[in-house]
């Protein structure tokens, strides 16, 4: 059996640094907001290019509480995607606010600047485009436009910590970056965890505040605020996995570089590659036209796959109310109907990669014929 994601590889490379870690948490009787958390934010925040960096309890609740430092909540429109899951959305949600769409450019499955223009109106306040897959998306176009507009922009970097574009990173260009360390991420934690990156202090003051039922130094509540902290063992763990983030996302790179090589003549229609770009290779995700009996080939021969993602949102029962009928973003809901996701983690054998490409190269001879 070939899974779609396993962490323990990558445990067993680092399992001495991880419980080293683990073990100086524990006899430091410090375990939620204490000196590992303060070393994780400052070490991510000079590596992302920026002045602060607050830890929090989740990727959603990274998003969630921007929202809420930007004074986003109810009567206000906060425009996003439709074919990046869920939580985004949740989070839009939890503050009061109304998501609206954007369709998706056709190549990158990232958020098409032309159609948010289009989808403003005087209740839009934010939009949260998603650096989906671990692709960093331009954001020059999108800046432009809410420097024209008023829109604050808050980048969902849930699946790109350590992704770029002209030596620009994710999560360095907009009022606020948020970041998921889920295990499954680029940089995974063995829980939940999240963090939010600002250039702004007064953004960071607020931000700190929030995840913290909204006290100051004095534990006087100054905001209405919530707990959503980043314990110590989790940001100790991620401060291991730090050091050799770039190094996971290179092996990452080069089973990314394995499938493009043996698939590019097939039916599959692979990632873009983009100049001047570092892609987490989060996810390595094919456009199958024939979804369902790629599947099944996989099924057969014992891989495990993911589908990211299989609805689009604007599509769902529980966000019905919202009004949009199938249709309305053709981009997105056709790439919903074909994307997959193959095995793509460090630790991940050479001799699984060939046995995911013999597969998918036979379902795809099928489907020629």
């Amino acid at each position: 059996m070939i899974r779609y994601f396993d962490y323990r590889p990558e445990l067993d490379r680092f399992r001495g640094e991880i419980l080293d870690a683990m073990r100086r948490v524990l006899d430091s009787g410090h375990l939620v907001l204490g000196p590992e958390v303060h070393a994780f934010e400052q070490e991510c925040a000079s590596r992302i290019g920026v002045s602060g960096a607050v830890g929090v309890a989740s990727g959603t609740d990274a998003l969630a509480l921007a929202l809420r430092a930007l004074d986003v909540g109810p009567g206000h429109e906060v425009l996003t995607v439709a074919n990046a899951g869920v939580p985004t959305v949740a989070a839009i949600r939890s503050v009061g606010a109304v998501p609206r769409f954007v369709d998706v450019e056709p190549g990158s499955l990232l958020m098409d600047p032309a159609g948010l223009e289009a989808a403003l109106t005087p209740r839009s306040r934010c939009v949260i485009p998603v650096h989906l897959y671990g692709q960093p998306l331009d954001l020059e176009p999108i800046l432009e436009l809410a420097s024209r507009t008023g829109l604050r922009v808050v980048e969902d970097c849930a699946q790109a910590f350590g992704a770029s574009r002209r030596g620009r990173a994710a999560g360095s260009l907009s009022d606020v970056g948020c970041f998921s360390f889920y295990p499954t991420k680029p940089l995974g934690a063995y829980g939940d965890g999240g963090l939010c990156t600002t250039d702004d202090p007064e953004i960071e003051a607020r931000l700190r505040a929030l995840r913290f039922y909204g006290f100051q130094a004095d534990r006087h509540a100054h905001i209405e605020g919530l707990n959503s902290r980043l314990d110590e063992i989790q940001a100790a763990i991620l401060r291991v996995k730090l050091r050799h983030v770039d190094d996971l996302r290179a092996e990452r790179g080069e089973i990314a570089g394995r499938y493009r090589e043996a698939l590019r003549d097939t039916v599959f229609r692979l990632p873009q590659s983009v100049r001047e770009t570092i892609d987490t290779h989060h996810l390595f995700v094919i456009r199958a036209p024939d979804r369902g009996r790629s599947i099944r080939a996989l099924e057969d021969a014992g891989i495990g796959y993911g589908i990211h993602y299989a609805e689009p949102v604007h599509l769902m029962e529980a966000y019905a109310f919202l009004g949009y009928r199938a249709g309305e973003l053709p981009v997105t809901e056709q790439a919903c109907a074909e994307v997959l996701s193959l095995p793509c983690y460090a630790g991940l054998a050479e001799d699984a990669v060939d046995s995911v490409v013999r597969t998918l190269r036979a379902s795809a001879d099928e489907l020629a014929t």
